[in-house]
């Protein structure tokens, strides 16, 4: 299978699809450079900026920094500020997040190809969602034992990487197959991991499979080799699944992106606590208690309610329910330290009763629905129906709302000047010209 999937990669142009395809293509980019921008300079990126002033020599752009290094320590930071607040892109199918191991992948290495068109650009995007994602859907849950993002995000990385520098078949065909051996397991971590311990950086280990799948094409260039079966086993993988539509049915067209920078499994109750808000007149005041009915895997969150960090506080549905009571959508754009340790939100957030619900249940996962009752000071109680989260495809968010998006995190970094240079760089990518969205993506921002 790694041999049919390298051949479909290879082929993929986006100039010959259908055009909702370039524009999807263009959304992630966008959104992904939101993402990139709202985690710039948060722990865990800054962490591998450490590493880089130990060992870090070349000219691979550090995104919003002013430092180059290794295409491997480039890939693995830029990865980090586009995965550290959990707003970046996602895909049911897959249960994970192909934009933050893809979109730096080919836009770090792009950055070195000095003929590099927008199209090939955006044709590697493609490339890496539609190999990534079919992989991840079509894992068998009952023989591999976790669904985290890193698990799989390798052979997107791989796939993609390899479209944008058009190597052979047989090269990418044993990218492939390294890659999958050498991706991190992520068993441990995450909502589907043995760990309870969610709030730590590690997260889903998207940058490190990012890093681990360019790493494998170049092993691959070299004569490096790995099982070539990989995928061809259906007690692991599902082969019907993996091949579905190959060809005619674009895995991108499936993305879906986050208002919220949260986990996914959070939203739906956030879209339905904002709903009830808003149509009830309502303020956090009001709020006596608030019960959740979602599917299991939401209960498996930290779920703290009183997180001890960024990364706590996106894990955790209560907490992420109480701000926006009390503070509204646009305290997750993104999210920040300054909402810890905050008693009030504490204590609001208490007040949640998590439960399981038996449509959401049976639905997931291929939708992630939850529905909530409100109970008010008064004694009245205010009940949501089964809600889906916005930003899927059945509840779309289109490129003038993700502009919106960009606009609150820039203001809220305080770089608000910023934001058309990001939309025009975008639209210029589109028309094929690559190198704006490249300097933008160097220029050193402001802290706050």
């Amino acid at each position: 299978m790694t041999e049919r999937l390298a051949r479909h990669a290879l082929q993929i142009d986006v100039e010959a699809g259908e055009p909702k395809l370039k524009e999807i293509a263009l959304c992630c980019v966008l959104d992904l450079v939101t993402a990139a921008i709202a985690g710039s300079g948060t722990a865990a990126p800054h962490a591998a900026l450490g590493l880089i002033d130990m060992q870090g020599t070349g000219d691979a752009p550090v995104w919003f920094d002013d430092r180059q290094s290794s295409l491997w320590l480039a890939v693995l930071h830029n990865g980090l500020c586009a995965s550290a607040l959990d707003i970046d892109d996602g895909n049911r199918a897959a249960r994970g997040h192909p934009g933050a191991s893809v979109i730096p992948t080919v836009l770090t290495l792009g950055a070195s190809l000095p003929e590099v068109t927008g199209s090939a650009i955006l044709s590697a995007l493609i490339a890496g969602y539609d190999v990534g994602v079919r992989i991840a859907a079509s894992q068998r849950p009952d023989a591999i034992a976790t669904r985290q993002t890193g698990r799989w995000a390798a052979f997107a990385a791989c796939a993609a990487a390899g479209r944008l520098l058009g190597v052979s078949q047989p090269v990418l065909s044993e990218g492939l197959a390294i890659a999958g051996v050498l991706a991190p397991n992520q068993r441990a971590n995450g909502s589907s991991g043995y760990s309870r311990a969610t709030g730590n950086l590690v997260k889903e280990g998207i940058a490190f499979s990012a890093r681990t799948g360019l790493e494998a094409l170049f092993l691959a260039q070299r004569g490096f080799t790995g099982p070539i079966d990989v995928l061809d086993h259906d007690r692991f993988y599902d082969q019907d699944r993996l091949m579905a539509d190959l060809g005619h049915r674009f895995e991108i067209l499936d993305t879906y992106f986050k208002p919220y920078a949260c986990c996914r499994y959070i939203h739906p109750a956030l879209d339905a606590l904002s709903q009830l808000m808003h149509g009830h007149g309502l303020v956090a005041d009001d709020i006596e208690r608030m019960d959740v009915y979602t599917f299991s895997q939401a209960l498996r969150l930290a779920n703290s309610c009183a997180p001890q960090t960024l990364v706590g506080l996106q894990y955790s549905l209560p907490f992420c329910l109480a701000v926006l009571a009390v503070e509204g959508e646009e305290a997750f754009l993104p999210v920040s330290e300054t909402l810890l340790f905050r008693k009030d939100l504490v204590r609001l957030a208490e007040r949640v009763i998590l439960s399981i619900d038996e449509e959401a249940e049976a639905r997931f996962p291929r939708e992630t629905m939850a529905k909530l009752q409100i109970t008010l000071r008064s004694g009245r109680k205010l009940s949501s129906a089964l809600t889906a989260p916005e930003g899927d495809p059945r509840e779309p968010i289109d490129r003038a709302h993700l502009s919106l998006k960009l606009r609150s995190v820039l203001t809220n970094r305080g770089i608000s000047e910023l934001y058309s240079r990001a939309i025009d760089a975008v639209e210029c990518l589109g028309r094929g010209n690559p190198s704006p969205v490249f300097a933008l993506l160097s220029a050193s921002l402001k802290r706050t």
